[in-house]
Formats: C-alpha cells, structure tokens, sequence
C-alpha cells in the first residue's frame, strides 16, 4: 500500500525560552499584546508536516511519496530525505522562492509560540494530483496543511480519482473558512485533529461531533500525554494512552510521528487500536529528540517502549512488521 503525502515542507527554527508564556501574559492586556522573550537555545532543522509524516513513513519502509512545493534551497533537503526512502519525485521546486519557513519557541512547560512563512509553499497550488500521480494512483492520500488552495485542489481531485482521503488540516484550521473547512473534512477516511484542532474544527465547519463523524471513517484525535482517542459513527471512542518518557527534548513533529506510525500500521491491515500504538510509541520517540526528523527507529527500543506500555500481546503482535521493515 503507497501512501502519498500533500503538506508543507519547511525548515524549522525552534528555540527555548527558560521560563512561562502565561506568566508573562497579562489578562487585561491581551488586545495589545507587544512581548519578547529571549531565548537560550535555537536549533535549525528540516520541518514541515508533510516532509516530516514522509520522514516517518520512509523510515517504516512504506516508500511514501511527498508531494509538495519547496524553494530553490531545496537540494541538500531533498538529497536527506531520499536517504530515509522518501519519493521526491513529485516535489515542485521554486525557480525564485526559498523553502518555508517555521520559526517556533517552546517554554518550560512546552507551551508553544510559532510563525510560519511560506515562501515557496505559495506555489503548491500549481501542483496537479492526477498528474503526479498518473500510472502509480497510492492506495491512500494525506491532505496535510498546506497551502489552502493547494489543500482543496488536492482534496478534491483525490475524491474524482476514488483514492481515499486522510484530512490532517491542523495549523491551518486558523486560516479557513467555513466551507473550506467542510470541504476538506467532508468524506474523509481519516480525519486528525488534536484536542484544540477538534473544537476549532466544529466551530469552523458549524458541525457538532456528531455530524463530523457522520461524514467522515475514523476521527483520530491526539491529546498529548493522556494519548490519543479513536472515534468513528455508532462506536464507542477508543482511548489509547501515550507511550510515557521521563525525558522530553522537544514537542515539535511529535503529532506528525503519530500519523506515520498510524498510516504505517493501517498500512500493514493491523488493527486500528494496534496502529495506534504504533503511532504513540513513534511520537515518544520524537519528543526525546531536538527536531522533527533527527531521530532513529530501533526495532528493539521501539517493542520495548509498545510491550512497557500495552503489554507482551501488543508487542508480539508489532515486533515481527518492526523487525522486517527496520
């Protein structure tokens, strides 16, 4: 099963500011919010929630193909994820923008503050999905956040084409309109959100849960250290809890590590519960990590982390697809 990928691909700038956002923030103030904070570290890395869901599912072996606009820096980029078994193939370089660009400070409490400038992401709506994907049509497509344009263009294409839709819209959930927002959850086989993502969602779309679940498979909402829950029509929700670690570097990519892990296990026709630890264990592994894409899959390590946390069966069950692919 191929997946291909739609979504931004970016170079992060991620920094730490050693103290509280919320202690700096004044209630009464906050119409005219004006505040710098210093940061005592900055690492620049290779981002993008498209680049960074095709970094995952290279790694498990499922030769996903990225399908993206990226800037005239693209090169050294582009040459790193074919290493980790990424078709780049699709990617349409820019002649005159440089790659997006995510600028994002974490606090001790890893709370987040992030700017995203698009640069050569602008461009993504001139890529034509039937085209890039003529002859080899995935047996599944990512709509990641993206350029708007582009996320619809996508979307849409992929319904004319019958090729199923995993609707991942996140960050740009703040830049959509309502029926944008409709149209790019509507049908949907997956649909993923984190728990902010999913009332913003209903607000956006004027849709209760319930109506969202009627138009869409699963919805799949990640909720941080408490996991992430499955819900789908006429089904109770299934709660999978998080893969625990004592030591976190670096929240980034850690929601994009999940859906690689979760499309690689629904890939290999596990179970949806099963997937999902997949993904739990894959996104622990990178909140131990600086950067979306800097971290290693140890097949050891990772049935370790699945048997510590879901038991024996569950990592009886992953070892012998873990084993094979890494």
């Amino acid at each position: 099963m191929r997946i291909a990928v739609t979504g931004s691909i970016a170079t992060d700038h991620l920094m730490v500011f050693p103290g509280r956002f919320a202690e700096q923030l004044l209630k009464e103030q906050l119409e005219r919010v004006s505040l710098s904070f210093l940061a005592d570290r900055l690492e620049v890395r290779r981002g993008g929630v498209g680049a960074n869901i095709a970094f995952g599912l290279g790694l498990l072996g499922l030769d996903p193909l990225l399908i993206g606009a990226a800037g005239l820096d693209f090169a050294e980029y582009g040459h790193w994820l074919r290493e980790h078994g990424v078709d780049t193939g699709a990617v349409q370089v820019s002649d005159t923008l440089h790659t997006a660009r995510f600028v994002c400070t974490t606090d001790q409490d890893q709370n987040q503050i992030a700017t995203f400038y698009a640069g050569a992401m602008a461009e993504a709506a001139h890529i034509d999905l039937a085209a890039v994907t003529a002859g080899t049509a995935p047996a599944l497509v990512l709509i990641g956040a993206d350029d708007p344009a582009a996320m619809l263009r996508h979307t849409a294409t992929a319904h004319r084409l019958n090729i199923p839709v995993a609707a991942d819209p996140s960050q740009q959930l703040a830049r959509l309109d309502g029926e944008q927002a409709r149209r790019l959850v509507d049908g949907a086989r997956w649909l993923f959100t984190n728990a902010y993502e999913a009332a913003l969602l209903q607000e956006r779309t004027g849709w209760s849960e319930q109506q969202i679940l009627d138009r869409v498979g699963t919805w799949i909402t990640t909720l941080g250290a408490d996991g992430v829950t499955l819900a789908r029509a006429g089904c109770p929700p299934l709660p999978v809890p998080a893969v625990p670690t004592g030591k976190i570097a670096d929240p980034t990519g850690a929601g994009d590590a999940f859906r690689a892990g979760f499309l690689a296990g629904t890939a290999w026709q596990l179970p949806h519960e099963r997937a999902a630890q997949l993904g739990c264990a894959l996104a622990t592994t990178v909140l131990e990590s600086v950067g979306t894409q800097e971290y290693k899959l140890i097949p050891a390590d990772l049935t370790a982390r699945i048997e510590h946390t879901y038991g024996a069966g569950a990592a009886r069950a992953l070892e012998a697809r873990i084993v094979r692919t890494l």
